[in-house]
């Protein structure tokens, strides 16, 4: 009985001593994990223009909806529509005929008032006028003379002149049609030059100050980039916001921004400063930090292997991400395929394609 339980004993080990082996060799049958294939890039220093970014609005310096301050039928309309006007050109005029008509009665009454002072003066040498007739004949006239001009004055309403030289824009009434007072008529823009308005947090207005410079980018012109410089902070800060809003003037001698275009508005702070830069997508964002892979030395074998490291980021312009502390110049890092990646994994490199690291990135037009 005990030869048979030690029989039993031996075979049980000699089978798990058995099976320990075959699993052994099938662990070892197993093929390791490649390296991974990534591209990589040597970080250097580079010139950054610190900025700011905003979104602004543009307006013309000089804009205004022309309108009517009086009543009248349309006479005349001297003007297209945008078309480029000088100061004091006639663009609308509005039926002054019963105006004109009454102006002559106020004319013919002021001119008696005139005629009838003159002739009481010279009745007055022979002491057959009092004083205060002739004092009441000129305040007769004055008051018929300020009529006169209270007319003329109503009749030059009658006439829409353009307040300054611009371009018109489209005409909004028609010859023979009945105008009552604020009527707008069309809108006169100066395009020479533009305001754009943008607004930025409080805690940024001490890097701001008129003189500025500024760049302007527009969707609809991409790639043409507008200069001008900031020319007045507002004076107060928005209570609601805490925000205040800064005006900055474009040249526009070609006419191709309109008031109320949306742009993107970039102010050149500081002075530039030299920092390690990456383009965004080497770089791991995490709940615990952000992170790259740095290519380490070569093994034997001539193989390679990365290491993680932690970085402190800042700020961005375009494709590229300002790294302010974790890294050293000349180091080499992954810029693309870290996320099948471990510290420690062996990888391959292929800088066939590199991601995006361009600082201004344009648009391509498909």
């Amino acid at each position: 009985m005990l030869a048979m339980l030690g029989l039993l004993a031996v075979l049980g080990v000699a089978l798990g001593f058995g099976f320990y082996l075959h699993i052994k060799a099938l662990m070892a049958s197993v093929p390791k994990p490649g390296a991974a294939t990534v591209s990589d890039m040597v970080v250097q220093p580079s010139a950054w223009q610190p900025q700011m970014k905003a979104v602004g609005t543009l307006s013309a310096v000089h804009g205004v909806d022309l309108a009517t301050q009086v009543a009248g039928v349309v006479k005349t309309i001297t003007v297209k529509s945008g078309a480029q006007v000088k100061a004091g050109e006639v663009l609308v005029t509005l039926d002054a005929a019963p105006e004109k008509a009454q102006l002559e009665s106020l004319q013919a009454a002021a001119d008696l008032a005139g005629t009838t002072l003159d002739r009481d003066r010279r009745l007055m040498t022979g002491q057959n006028v009092a004083q205060s007739t002739i004092d009441t004949d000129k305040a007769n006239l004055k008051g018929k003379e300020a009529l006169v001009d209270q007319q003329k004055a109503l009749i030059a309403q009658k006439t829409l002149i353009a307040p300054f030289a611009g371009r018109l824009g489209i005409v909004q009434v028609n010859l023979g049609q009945y105008l009552t007072p604020g009527t707008q008529i069309a809108s006169l823009q100066d395009l020479s030059a533009m305001h754009d308005d943008f607004v930025v947090p409080q805690i940024d207005i001490a890097r701001l100050s008129p003189g500025q410079p500024v760049s302007v980018l527009v969707d609809a012109f991409p790639g043409h980039v507008f200069h001008g410089q900031i020319t007045a902070i507002n004076s107060k800060i928005d209570l609601n916001t805490r925000n205040v809003t800064v005006r900055a003037t474009i040249p526009n001698p070609d006419g191709l921004l309109r008031p109320g275009m949306f742009v993107h508005t970039e102010v050149e702070t500081g002075k530039p400063r030299q920092l390690l830069t990456l383009p965004s997508s080497a770089i791991t964002y995490n709940s615990y930090g952000a992170s790259v892979f740095v290519v380490a030395s070569p093994k034997q074998g001539g193989g390679k292997i990365v290491h993680q490291v932690f970085v402190t980021t800042g700020p961005t312009r375009g494709d590229q991400v300002a790294v302010l502390t974790g890294l050293k110049p000349g180091e080499t890092v992954v810029t693309s395929g870290q996320l099948k990646l471990s510290p420690g994994a062996a990888v391959k490199i292929d800088n066939s394609v590199q991601p995006p690291d361009a600082a201004n990135p344009k648009p391509v037009e498909q």
